[in-house]
């Protein structure tokens, strides 16, 4: 009896972990409007503020900017309609899911 009342409890405990784990995701936009510091600065200020965002990193040389955020949360989509509320053009390139750390 005891037996299974342990495997019944550790079923439901990894059940919940299962169900508790995010899914992190990482997208990466083409974004041409971004010239200079002051357009990276303004990106990161604002995409910020998008739900489930949990980092933005830009590079002006390729005017790329990779963002990780909680896929329960947003959408690479929805992201992108974000760069639109300061009048920015955001392209998918694409999008992957993060892997989860140990």
């Amino acid at each position: 009896m005891k037996k299974r009342v342990f495997t019944l409890l550790t079923a439901s405990l990894l059940g919940a972990a299962t169900l508790l784990a995010k899914e992190i995701r990482v997208a990466r936009f083409k974004v041409t409007q971004m010239h200079c510091e002051n357009c990276v600065k303004k990106i990161r200020e604002n995409i910020r503020f998008e739900k489930g965002v949990k980092d933005i990193t830009a590079d002006l040389r390729s005017k790329l900017v990779t963002i990780t955020y909680d896929a329960d949360k947003n959408s690479a989509e929805r992201i992108a309609e974000g760069f639109a509320k300061f009048h920015y053009k955001a392209e998918l390139i694409d999008e992957r899911k993060q892997p989860q750390k140990k």
